[in-house]
């Protein structure tokens, strides 16, 4: 099926309650409580222990994991954000699906998303895994929860920043995702799902590494997921205000 260039802003903007929002809402609600239940359960550290020693992380320096699944990743992921920031000004392809205003909306969703991450970072105390006594470093382990308490490391790895380098684009997938026609929904759909996938990947390669704890990528998913959705709620605020202004 053929895609207008530029769907109306009703097809592609539903202010409603819409029922991709709803499941989302159930999947990111459910992702949260089994976080929590992770968190809780001190899981963290056992599974750290499954892939450390008291001589650190046999694949730390792993080629594929160092060079590849992170320093690569984190350059393709440079490349195609300055790619969507220049689809924001000349749209082409898929793009011409989409408004100005939803354009600059995904461009705003991921930006905060990478900032919101950033953020936190700065401010935690929490260390990386491998910075731990436990696989011959100086650090004691201390929950990500236990804000102003430090553990006698270098602190700001929480939540997982490399995994957000691809979660910081779930705000790419939602002008499509909460669309009233089906197909532009069964792509959001796809994008959400890739989008997921590779922040899944990514984080699995830092933990493999003894960068990140499991929960640590599990939190930078709903840490972007929620921005995302916050920020498309306020550009959705900002067309329905416009439009009304307008009719006036």
């Amino acid at each position: 099926m053929r895609i207008p260039a530029k769907a109306p802003l009703n097809r592609l903007c539903n202010v409603n309650p819409h029922p991709q929002a709803l499941a989302s809402l159930w999947l990111w609600g459910t992702l949260l409580v089994l976080t929590l239940a992770w968190d809780a359960s001190g899981a963290d550290l056992s599974a750290m222990s499954w892939l450390g020693s008291p001589q650190g992380f046999a694949w730390r320096d792993q080629w594929w994991l160092s060079s590849v699944m992170h320093t690569g990743a984190k350059q393709l992921a440079v490349l195609i954000y300055l790619g969507v920031l220049a689809m924001t000004l000349w749209p082409l392809g898929i793009w011409r699906q989409l408004t100005r205003s939803q354009r600059l909306e995904i461009a705003a969703g991921i930006t905060l998303s990478l900032v919101v991450v950033t953020a936190i970072k700065r401010i935690s105390l929490t260390s990386c895994p491998w910075e731990l006594q436990a696989f011959g470093g100086v650090a004691s382990y201390v929950s990500h929860w236990s804000w102003g308490q430090s553990d006698g490391g270098s602190g700001s790895c929480f939540p997982g920043g490399h995994a957000s380098s691809a979660l910081a684009f779930m705000a790419l997938s939602l002008p499509w995702l909460t669309s009233t026609d089906t197909d532009q929904q069964r792509l959001g759909r796809a994008m959400t799902g890739v989008i997921l996938l590779t922040g899944l990947v990514l984080g699995l390669a830092q933990t493999l590494r003894g960068a990140h704890y499991p929960s640590h990528t599990a939190w930078t998913a709903l840490f972007c997921a929620a921005t995302a959705w916050a920020n498309h709620g306020l550009f959705a605020w900002w067309r329905v205000k416009r439009e009304l202004s307008i009719g006036r």
